[in-house]
């Protein structure tokens, strides 16, 4: 294994559970951008025009920083020295479009499943999707076997969302209607887990995790620019902006959440980083749909116990995983 992928395995003890903490308190940002870019979804008229507001905020957060902060700017220069010496893969640029295919699958699908259901279901797809970028040795931290232990607390993630979502199940008139919503943030949370990988080592190329951000916001933003071109057509032009200020918070939360995804990686390892941001992603949607709950959300007792099950279930895979590491040549 060579220095850097030594260095950037696991935290040091003193440190890990700040980190971890640091996981909690980013995890948080998600349900609370679930929630701003599901209503701004609704209010626009148009879920793409949603997320590329929002993406767009984002990217003129992260320009100023780097306009302003020295050792941000620094990052942002190294860039496009880093993309010449080629220290990554270029399709590693992709994790912009995945950051973008989160956004687009909380306008869309929030507003149907609620903040609670959208969150589980993300979390399971961000579970498996941890493992799997672990098994392989995709990101920094080298590889990890899938132990039967960790197989256990996969299924038993999977085995929560159904029991979470089991109360719409019994209340929708189709469950076609509901299956598809639940699908989109599963497939796009797998995703994620590439996605934290991929802008952890742009992060250690460019020096900054800002840099990261940047790059990611900016590929995404290019993305649903493109999109919204392609289907304005068919679909025509979406509502007015709205004037209310905390419409527009969604993309500096995923600022925040990017950001740290990139820094805590390289100290944590993908799966510890999941889990300590899975853990502020269910408490956060669990306490926004309980006191202020978007149209269609249901939150009763089957939906909490289904996200302690999920949530114990990807403590388990984590803690199971710490267990089972082995190293890169």
């Amino acid at each position: 294994m060579s220095q850097s992928s030594t260095a950037t395995e696991t935290a040091p003890r003193s440190r890990a559970p700040i980190y971890l903490a640091i996981a909690v308190l980013a995890g948080l940002a998600m349900p609370i951008q679930s929630r701003i870019n599901g209503a701004l979804g609704l209010h626009l008229g148009d879920p793409i025009a949603a997320s590329l507001v929002s993406f767009c905020t984002g990217l003129i957060l992260l320009i100023i920083i780097s306009l302003l902060v020295p050792w941000a700017r620094a990052g942002a220069r190294e860039i496009p020295r880093a993309l010449r010496e080629k220290r990554f893969p270029w399709w590693y640029l992709a994790a912009g479009c995945v950051g973008a295919s989160v956004v687009i699958s909380q306008t869309y699908t929030v507003p149907l499943l609620g903040v609670a259901l959208f969150t589980v279901s993300i979390v399971t797809g961000q579970t498996l999707g941890s493992m799997l970028v672990d098994s392989i040795g995709f990101g920094p931290g080298g590889r990890r076997r899938i132990s039967p232990l960790r197989a256990i607390g996969a299924l038993l993630t999977i085995v929560g969302v159904i029991w979470a979502v089991s109360p719409r199940l019994a209340t929708t008139g189709s469950i076609s209607a509901l299956l598809l919503p639940t699908i989109i943030p599963l497939v796009v949370g797998f995703l994620m887990g590439f996605q934290s990988a991929a802008n952890g080592v742009q992060a250690r190329a460019y020096g900054t995790p800002v840099a990261a951000t940047l790059m990611n916001f900016g590929v995404g933003a290019i993305m649903l620019v493109i999109i919204l071109l392609v289907r304005m057509p068919s679909v025509g032009l979406p509502h007015a902006l709205p004037t209310q200020w905390w419409y527009y918070l969604g993309g500096p939360l995923g600022c925040i959440f990017i950001g740290l995804a990139a820094f805590l990686v390289r100290h944590l390892g993908v799966l510890l980083t999941g889990l300590g941001m899975i853990c502020g992603q269910l408490v956060g949607s669990l306490l926004i749909d309980m006191v202020v709950p978007a149209p269609g959300a249901v939150v009763n007792g089957a939906t909490v116990a289904g996200t302690i099950l999920t949530l114990a279930a990807v403590a388990l895979t984590s803690v199971a995983g710490g267990r089972t590491r082995t190293r890169r040549n």
